[in-house]
């Protein structure tokens, strides 16, 4: 984890900008699609491509922001994170799953005549009355 310290800035005034481009970039791109779209004139194949380079074009504005650059360090820390990770091996796996499969259907038996008990007290003990 990280042990920086840092201080809370407000966000200045060219990443505001920035951030209200990409947005913008990405309506755009969202508008076009349904715009264009409506019509039927242009393939589908083609108003998703223009969608999806509007998502990279905003992305790619948003990641020279300070809340972009945070989100690459988060992501990067994460990445390094993962790699110290244990994960089981596939003989664990399968036994772990096969015991909890059993477990599962012996409380499902349980919970089965517990039920067929109650049912039986209630409608032919209670009710008979």
């Amino acid at each position: 984890m990280n042990t920086k310290a840092e201080q809370s800035k407000g966000a200045n005034a060219a990443d505001v900008a920035k951030l209200v481009l990409a947005a913008v970039v990405l309506a755009a791109g969202i508008f076009a699609y349904s715009w264009f779209g409506s019509d039927g004139g242009i393939p589908q194949s083609v108003l998703l491509l223009g969608v999806l380079v509007a998502l990279l074009a905003a992305l790619a504005i948003g990641a020279f922001t300070a809340p972009g650059r945070r989100v690459r360090g988060f992501l990067v820390e994460s990445q390094f994170e993962l790699r110290k990770v244990v994960w089981p091996a596939r003989d664990e796996t399968i036994k772990t799953t096969g015991i909890i499969i059993v477990v599962v259907i012996v409380l499902s038996l349980l919970l089965g005549l517990i039920d067929l008990v109650l049912k039986s007290v209630v409608l032919d003990w209670l009710l008979k009355l």
